[in-house]
């Protein structure tokens, strides 16, 4: 098979930047997060283990992507690749109700977790290979479903709709 690089980018680029989401001039993360809330609400019909598997797909998938994105974008961990925060948000709302309050939550600690980056998320953040760029979300996404677990063991499982 031989690889032409506009083809090869024609692939590569939808993927990892969710859609055309990524280029979005401002928040190009949080806009990739939203935009992929419905696909987070299709898989929670898949029950857990569909949903775990149908993760795993994406993740395998973004970190392929994510490298090869990097050269042809031209910087490291560049702005526009945001496939990495549909992994995470994916993370952050695994197994959580369909319910405003906590979706919202979630979302909400995911995005500052990703930004902020506390230990362990920010030793992901070399950004080097494709691995690099969707680890770090990965990280923030358990730490954001940590916090929410825990808020929902506090105030409900259930919250209000």
């Amino acid at each position: 098979m031989v690889h032409h690089p506009g083809f090869v980018s024609r692939l590569i680029l939808p993927l990892a930047t969710w859609g055309g989401t990524g280029y979005l001039p401002v928040a190009p993360g949080t806009w990739a997060t939203v935009a992929t809330l419905p696909l987070w609400w299709l898989l929670t019909y898949l029950g857990p283990l569909g949903y775990a598997l149908a993760w795993t797909g994406l993740l395998v998938v973004a970190v392929v992507v994510a490298g090869p994105a990097q050269s042809l974008l031209g910087r490291v961990d560049h702005s526009a690749i945001v496939i990495d925060e549909a992994v995470g948000l994916l993370v952050a709302l695994a197994g959580v109700p369909l319910r405003w309050p906590w979706i919202l939550t979630g979302v909400l600690l995911f995005r500052v977790l990703d930004i902020v980056k506390p230990w362990p998320a920010n030793w992901f953040n070399r950004g080097t290979t494709g691995l690099d760029v969707v680890m770090d979300d990965v990280v923030a996404g358990v730490m954001a479903r940590v916090v929410l677990g825990l808020l929902m063991i506090v105030f409900g499982r259930y919250g209000s709709s």
